[in-house]
């Protein structure tokens, strides 16, 4: 352990989860001094509902505030309904595409989804509760905001910050709109302050610039030291960060991501990341976790196979676990056909081609990602690699009413014919 004081300081330093703190002492001191009174600290975590599903990217800060609220704080997940009307433009080279009200609305019931999946959402004292910044943006009055807010921030000081700078120095517009992006985000953690004496926002380390200006702000209008507390990007031994599978996202909801695909992509993590990944992404013990880093050769297939069950269940809950643990060990240990496996259905084989098969299971955004896929000996057809990139389906493939594909030694789904 560290030597901090607060429990939830020294678990975000033993498993890998802290990167930067505005006050270092004085957020560990706060946080203690919560703990002993045996009254919870508030923090936030904020997501703009741009999409309706976070993804494995988003589980770093999710985790944080997971273990935030198991050291007995409260956790605020605020989903940003008048913020993602502009688009956060931090790492962004242009403005984000404006949403319908009606998206919207369908992307804040994904993110409540996501988010209860992680924390415990209720009435008592430190049970999460959810917020939306369109709830006190939405009557707000231009000039009054001007005076209240605008007041508090130099431009100066603005265009020194990362979202700005990088984007002003590759030459790329940004426009007025965004460019008050972190306005609106120091007046959420402000405004969180005053309805919930939040005094702490947890994020990734991409959200610094907006994190100190709320920190600012709460300083410069209200006279009270807010605290801002970061994770690293989580990166894999090639620099490549974490989140991401050949391109498409690994997403927290079901019905974006089948469960036996989001326990997979935690089964085929490289053996470099297996400790960081188990620290990160499940609860396990500390000790638990030394045991099985320490693991080499062939048995380091046991961690990660301890590590997509243990992620699995905490995201998709036990039996989805289970149900993907049965289906990888029927087809990669048993030589069978687990029954979790992803699927397409069809009348008929006949006349049905590679490259749509594949398209339409999900493994390739384009036929011609199937294409190259195929010239690499990447595709198979009931265990025997194809070759041909206008090969199509005859009945003579269909074996108990279905066809094995596969993409590699790792992806494997089925087409079923149906009556």
């Amino acid at each position: 352990m560290s030597n901090f004081k607060s429990e939830f300081f020294n678990i975000m330093v033993e498993r890998g989860f802290y990167n930067q703190c505005t006050n270092e002492n004085g957020f560990d001191s706060y946080l203690y001094e919560c703990e002993q009174k045996g009254t919870p600290a508030v923090g936030y975590l904020g997501s703009d509902p741009t999409g309706d599903s976070l993804h494995v990217g988003h589980i770093v800060p999710l985790m944080m505030m997971r273990w935030f609220q198991k050291c007995g704080h409260k956790p605020l997940t605020l989903v940003g309904g008048a913020t993602a009307r502009i688009g956060d433009p931090s790492g962004k080279d242009k403005l984000r595409p404006f949403l319908t009200e009606e998206t919207l609305q369908h992307n804040i019931e994904g993110l409540k989804k996501s988010f209860m999946k992680f924390l415990k959402f209720g009435d008592g004292a430190n049970d999460a509760v959810m917020v939306d910044n369109w709830d006190w943006f939405k009557d707000i009055n231009y000039l009054a905001f001007l005076r209240d807010v605008g007041t508090y921030y130099s431009v100066n000081r603005m265009l020194t910050m990362d979202s700005v700078k990088s984007r002003l120095e590759r030459e790329q517009p940004m426009s007025f709109l965004e460019f008050n992006y972190m306005l609106l985000q120091g007046y959420d953690f402000c405004e969180l302050y005053q309805k919930y004496n939040c005094r702490a926002q947890i994020a990734g380390s991409d959200q610094w610039g907006n994190i100190t200006s709320g920190t600012e702000l709460g300083r410069r209008r209200h006279d009270v030291e807010l605290f801002g507390f970061t994770s690293p990007i989580i990166t894999d031994s090639n620099g490549k960060k974490m989140g991401k599978s050949e391109g498409n996202a690994v997403w927290i909801n079901e019905e974006k991501l089948p469960s036996y695909d989001y326990f997979q992509y935690f089964r085929n993590i490289g053996d470099a990341e297996v400790g960081k990944c188990l620290r990160i992404y499940t609860d396990l013990p500390i000790d638990e976790i030394r045991r099985l880093e320490a693991l080499k050769d062939q048995e380091i297939n046991e961690a990660k196979k301890i590590l997509a069950y243990e992620a699995t269940k905490i995201c998709r809950g036990e039996s989805e676990a289970e149900a993907a643990k049965a289906t990888a060990i029927k087809t990669f240990e048993q030589g069978g056909i687990g029954g979790e496996l992803p699927f397409i259905e069809k009348t008929n084989a006949e006349g049905l081609s590679i490259l749509d098969a594949v398209v339409e299971i999900g493994w390739c955004a384009s036929k011609g990602e199937v294409r190259r896929l195929i010239k690499q000996g990447g595709i198979k057809v009931n265990d025997k690699p194809i070759s041909d990139e206008n090969y199509c389906f005859s009945n003579n493939d269909v074996a108990d009413g279905q066809i094995k594909i596969a993409q590699g030694k790792k992806k494997f789904g089925l087409i079923k014919i149906v009556a």
